[in-house]
């Protein structure tokens, strides 16, 4: 896929398959539509470059979450470029129950998401899980 293939629709469509895929709890699904060099930043800490970095951090995240919910409020897409406002629902295994506002940013190019950041209140998130990042 070239980069003039990224279309509104197809870049809606990968960023809602791995939106979606965190429910089945499928790392391969989840890590799959990412580029090699991908960057993942949670704003709020230090980005995280390249797959293998990024296949960690969502591994240990699925290892302290019994259930995954990502869900969408506003979703807006163009070529490229898709912004998602959500509401992240998690179970933690320690029987923590979390409910996060959650803005995600997502660069799609070459039919890969090459740069994904989501901006959300660290300290609501660390006050409702126990964790710090």
């Amino acid at each position: 896929m070239n980069a003039s293939t990224d279309t509104k629709e197809s870049s809606e469509a990968l960023v809602r398959d791995f939106l979606g895929a965190w429910e089945d709890r499928d790392v391969d699904r989840i890590c799959g539509g990412f580029a090699e060099d991908a960057i993942y930043h949670n704003v709020p800490v230090a980005p995280i470059h390249g797959i293998d970095g990024i296949r960690k951090i969502f591994d240990a995240f699925l290892e302290a979450f019994e259930t995954a919910k990502l869900e969408v409020v506003n979703l807006a897409a163009e070529p490229g470029l898709v912004i998602a406002e959500r509401v992240d629902y998690f179970l933690m295994r320690n029987g923590n129950k979390i409910a996060l506002p959650v803005t995600g940013v997502f660069i799609v190019k070459q039919g890969k998401i090459s740069r994904f950041s989501d901006y959300f209140d660290l300290a609501d998130f660390e006050r409702q899980s126990g964790l710090k990042l």
